[in-house]
């Protein structure tokens, strides 16, 4: 009678916890599901990378037509797109910072953009290569450019 008050009933142990089998099954559900969902996530990442570029491309050429309003002229290559955020020149038609924040921003891996003016698309040409560096790609190698 003693040995049936230390055990707890069959019932009981099988209870208390997962066995084995279970934790193995929950695992490989797991890494189903990362292996199907994992792709799609990380696409949708280097898109939206693609995506910050060309939108920041667009918000940049728009300051470049403010500076534009204010001096005649697009800034030079050798000038590029600090004039944006501070007057090094002491300039008195400069109305900056033209930015919103008092930095060029960089493309999202981490490169300045690329300036030209005059420009060889149009009166200025402002693009980065994409993740790869390198010209042409397509996906997040691809290159995002303003005059598309």
């Amino acid at each position: 009678m003693n040995r049936q008050r230390l055990q707890p009933p069959n019932d009981a142990r099988r209870a208390a916890g997962f066995t084995l089998i279970e934790l193995l099954v929950v695992l490989v559900i797991l890494g189903l599901l990362a292996g199907v969902a994992g792709p799609r996530v990380l696409g949708y990442v280097t898109k939206a990378k693609s995506d910050t570029a060309a939108l920041q491309i667009e918000e940049l050429g728009a300051v470049l037509d403010l500076y534009f309003l204010d001096f005649g002229q697009y800034p030079t290559t050798s000038e590029g797109l600090t004039v944006l955020a501070e007057n090094a020149s002491n300039d008195a038609r400069w109305n900056g910072p033209y930015l919103k924040k008092p930095v060029v921003p960089d493309d999202p891996w981490g490169r300045p953009y690329v300036y030209r003016s005059p420009g060889e698309h149009g009166d200025y040409d402002l693009y980065t290569l994409g993740a790869d560096n390198a010209e042409g790609g397509e996906g997040d190698n691809r290159d995002v450019v303003s005059w598309q």
